[in-house]
């Protein structure tokens, strides 16, 4: 969330900011300087009392001792008024800074300044592409692709759990297995450090990210336990870090991790949720960066550039989106969208987004540094993509390179699939 001291420092900022994305802050900003006002009078009258009390209280033992017994009656009986009076007060104070707290959530993260006005997806620009378009002899969409190949069952799935939940079978299995691992050597290979995350979340690490008072509606909730099945593994592993103080010099830490991901917004009918082209369980490789903010954006637009590697290796066409404010998630200050083409659906399809959180997370998550020889400790950056999502993947890949023959695996996964075609 945005500080306390940001948002005082630069009201209109915020306000004129978040209306890129869409977002009308002016109310909530006002109630948040009145809130904190408030908290503050009500401090100091608080402390004030605790003073006046304290004094009393060590008047109270002297007079007795001098003999003023009904001086030091109506001082103990002033210091039960102040007892009575500071308790209403720390009432009102737990009270206030609820509110204020409430409000404080509530407010998005303020967009950077080159993010471009607009509405939703449609008004995105697009700032890279590549890749080279397929000529197809035969064009299936991959949902038949998976049935004439045994690859992939989603009635099966439907029987063992619900739809969106589809079961890999032979050699769907193993490209699957293929890629996770191609995706986790190639993040390897770029510096990041590999960890295993718990695939279930406590509230704390919910708001730490977010997703939590935000997106609860989207998370599958085990309520018995009050804990949440991961929508990504960028809620574990950035929450490695939670309540943490890095040394400036320990920056970037960048990790990655391989995680199964749960959503229950699994989308509507049409051939736009078709197939794997939205899942409530998917699986899913996650880059995730610790920053200074002045390296920030710097590393952001290396983090494009490794996703942007990996469609190219796997021969997809690619373009690069960045997100208008309409579009942007409520934390991000900064998102880029890669997309790969369908050729047999003849669509775009998203398989990453790459964004920088700036302090927002940070900030909820208590994660700061310090710069060598500094005492005070500042709020560090936090950065994910994703490197990548699997299904609209290998929706793309069967799609784009099936043939007469059978479908032929890219050349960068033949080492981890051990075959080069799918018959």
């Amino acid at each position: 969330m945005l500080t306390l001291k940001f948002i005082q420092d630069n009201k209109e900022l915020v306000v004129e900011r978040l209306k890129i994305k869409n977002f009308d802050a002016s109310t909530i900003v006002d109630s948040i300087i009145e809130l904190d006002n408030r908290r503050k009078a009500t401090q100091v009258e608080a402390e004030s009392f605790q003073q006046e009390m304290n004094a009393l209280s060590k008047e109270i033992g002297q007079l007795f001792k001098a003999g003023k017994a009904e001086e030091a009656n109506q001082a103990k009986a002033r210091t039960g008024e102040l007892k009575d009076k500071i308790k209403d007060l720390n009432t009102s104070l737990d009270d206030i800074t609820s509110q204020l707290n409430e409000q404080l959530v509530s407010l998005p993260n303020i967009p950077n300044e080159i993010v471009p006005p607009g509405k939703g997806e449609e008004d995105n620009v697009e700032v890279k592409n590549g890749g080279t378009m397929p000529q197809l002899e035969v064009k299936e969409p991959h949902w038949d692709l998976i049935k004439k190949y045994d690859l992939i069952d989603f009635e099966l799935g439907t029987k063992i759990t619900g739809a969106g939940f589809p079961v890999y079978k032979g050699k769907g299995a193993r490209l699957q297995r293929a890629l996770i691992n191609f995706f986790l050597d190639e993040a390897e290979k770029a510096g990041y450090s590999e960890v295993i995350p718990p695939l279930v979340v406590n509230e704390d690490s919910g708001f730490g990210t977010g997703q939590l008072p935000d997106k609860e509606g989207q998370m599958y909730h085990v309520t018995a336990d009050n804990l949440y099945l991961i929508p990504t593994a960028e809620v574990p592993v950035t929450n490695i870090f939670r309540d943490v103080i890095l040394k400036a010099s320990e920056m970037p830490v960048k990790h990655c991790a391989y995680s199964a991901c749960f959503r229950r917004e699994a989308g509507s009918w049409g051939a736009h949720v078709r197939g794997l082209n939205r899942l409530h369980q998917f699986d899913k490789v996650e880059i995730v960066q610790v920053a200074h903010p002045n390296e920030s954006y710097e590393i952001l637009d290396k983090m494009v550039a490794h996703v942007q590697t990996l469609v190219e290796k796997l021969g997809l066409p690619w373009r690069i989106l960045r997100l208008c404010g309409g579009d942007l998630s409520f934390t991000s200050a900064l998102t880029y969208d890669f997309e790969v083409y369908s050729a047999a659906q003849e669509r775009w399809l998203e398989v990453s987004s790459v964004s920088n959180f700036e302090s927002y997370q940070a900030n909820r998550l208590k994660l700061r540094y310090k710069e060598d020889g500094e005492k005070k400790a500042q709020l560090a950056h936090t950065l994910n993509g994703s490197a990548l999502a699997l299904p609209r993947i290998v929706a793309a890949i069967l799609e784009n390179n099936q043939t007469p023959d059978g479908i032929r695996v890219p050349e960068a996964l033949v080492p981890y699939t051990g075959f080069d075609i799918i018959k």
